[in-house]
């Protein structure tokens, strides 16, 4: 998409974040990887910015197998011990075996709802939903919906998807639209268009 010119959200200052806003962000995503990269990433975040994660991201991609849920899935702890390792890898080993666990919940989650993509965009009824954000302090840290959907997801075996980083992943799926109304990408990833 070409890049638009305007008053972006107003948490997008560094190069990276820039990239990230106006090539990714608030996108409706349907990708199986994509979407299980974006969940595993949140989970990185939790208690670090999301500025270092992007730094990280190539690290992390590497590391983790290219995200592959498949493969991730089937990691004992030598790769494990191997992840925790790798230059660029956050050193959480809670983090790093989440990912082995979460890889596991998402292959259980896609094989009963034919994909996770259907589970997760049926929580908005395959339907973007509009944060209509006049100014970034009004944002949610989470909603009744992010906390029901972390719910589930924890009943599913999934960890690291507490309410806060479950809406932070709706936002960057785009299930929500959280550009602000004066963003230009606001109207541009409405309604699931961009």
């Amino acid at each position: 998409m070409e890049r638009q010119t305007g008053k972006r959200c107003p948490w997008a200052k560094t190069p990276l974040e820039i990239a990230y806003h106006d090539g990714e962000w608030g996108r409706p995503l349907h990708d199986e990887g994509a979407l299980f990269e974006l969940l595993e990433l949140e989970g990185f975040q939790a208690g670090l910015s999301w500025s270092l994660i992007l730094e990280r991201r190539a690290a992390l991609r590497e590391a983790f197998a290219g995200f592959d849920p498949e493969k991730l899935a089937t990691w004992g702890e030598e790769d494990i011990q191997k992840a925790l390792a790798a230059p660029g890898v956050i050193r959480n080993r809670s983090k790093v075996h989440c990912a082995v666990t979460n890889a596991q919940a998402f292959l259980r989650v896609r094989e009963e709802f034919g994909s996770f993509d259907a589970y997760l965009w049926g929580w908005t009824e395959g339907k973007q939903l509009e944060g209509g954000l006049e100014r970034m302090e009004d944002t949610p840290a989470q909603t009744e919906l992010s906390r029901a959907l972390s719910r589930d997801l924890k009943k599913r075996g999934f960890k690291f998807v507490g309410p806060v980083i479950v809406y932070s992943l709706m936002q960057a799926a785009g299930l929500v639209n959280d550009h602000l109304l004066s963003c230009p990408w606001h109207e541009l990833c409405g309604g699931g268009t961009c």
